[in-house]
């Protein structure tokens, strides 16, 4: 058979692309490796809207069952797996393969593969992920309340992490790996104007310390070639991500980072029958609010698309 549409990823967008699929009988087959997206790892979501406390399992949890609640026999799920090619055929429709080889035609597909954070290189970064180093300051900053903080990185992301923390934190510590900021130079003056906030360049985070939890960071002065520590109870990743669009890397239109280029008022790509939506494609803000957002804004298009042509 051929589907009416595919749908790469199980998180908050593919999810909810899927719920909204099923309501409007558009018969689907949603594919993802894993539920739930970046979120699984965070033990306590405070934005997630309508719930004021989730972990990140019970959010994968609570969306897995919301669609397969609504699936009935019009949206197909195959979980454990992930698509590793699309190629578009010559009569307009998709073939997706997944990791087992085995393969589906769809007339759509919605991408929503989510991305990768790039994760700390430095010693103990991974012990203490989750024990306060985090890569999320809008799903964990609040529970820093009053604490001394660290930030690693020097782009946007980076800077508007700090500006969030500095409204609650004691203190932000913001660790730049140069010399120059990658960051717009009108966000980094407003942020390195608050009193609690301090910027030091030219740095290498080395190890991350800590007991039970995080207690500080040694880092070199990369000009000097000193080592130094830094005393902080929580440490905000934020050296940028990797999208996990490979899959459509001969489809769709990527831009310099290798996220899929989207139109903000459809959600389509530059291919006909291929939309995205979420961490994967080239939006200015990535948060799981957004993304189950912009993926009930592409189905709607979708919607619209397959069934007035």
């Amino acid at each position: 058979m051929i589907y009416d549409l595919i749908i790469l990823g199980g998180g908050p967008a593919g999810t909810s692309a899927g719920v909204y699929a099923s309501r409007k009988q558009l018969r689907t087959l949603l594919i993802t490796k894993e539920w739930g997206g970046q979120s699984t790892v965070s033990p306590d979501i405070q934005n997630w809207i309508g719930t004021p406390s989730i972990s990140g399992d019970n959010l994968a949890k609570s969306l897995k069952t919301h669609l397969e609640t609504y699936a009935d026999s019009v949206v197909d799920i195959i979980s454990n797996q992930h698509a590793t090619k699309v190629v578009k055929n010559d009569d307009a429709t998709f073939t997706v393969t997944l990791e087992n080889d085995e393969s589906y035609q769809s007339l759509a597909i919605l991408v929503a593969t989510g991305s990768t954070r790039r994760h700390l290189s430095a010693s103990g970064a991974d012990i203490y992920e989750h024990k306060g180093l985090t890569y999320c300051a809008s799903c964990d900053g609040p529970l820093f309340s009053g604490q001394d903080v660290a930030v690693v990185g020097g782009g946007n992301a980076a800077f508007e992490t700090a500006a969030q923390l500095l409204a609650y934190t004691k203190s932000v510590t913001l660790l730049n790996r140069g010399e120059t900021f990658k960051a717009d130079p009108v966000t980094v003056e407003r942020v390195l104007a608050h009193e609690n906030m301090t910027a030091i360049k030219n740095t290498e985070v080395l190890e991350v310390t800590g007991d039970t939890f995080v207690n500080g960071l040694r880092y070199k002065d990369t000009e000097t070639g000193e080592e130094k520590e830094l005393p902080v109870t929580g440490i905000f990743v934020e050296i940028g991500m990797i999208p996990n669009t490979d899959v459509v890397a001969d489809v769709v239109e990527r831009d310099e980072y290798n996220r899929v280029v989207i139109d903000p008022w459809t959600q389509q790509t530059k291919t006909p029958g291929i939309w995205a939506a979420g961490d994967c494609t080239n939006v200015r803000y990535h948060q799981n609010n957004i993304s189950a957002g912009d993926a009930v804004k592409a189905l709607e298009d979708i919607y619209v698309t397959l069934k007035t042509k």
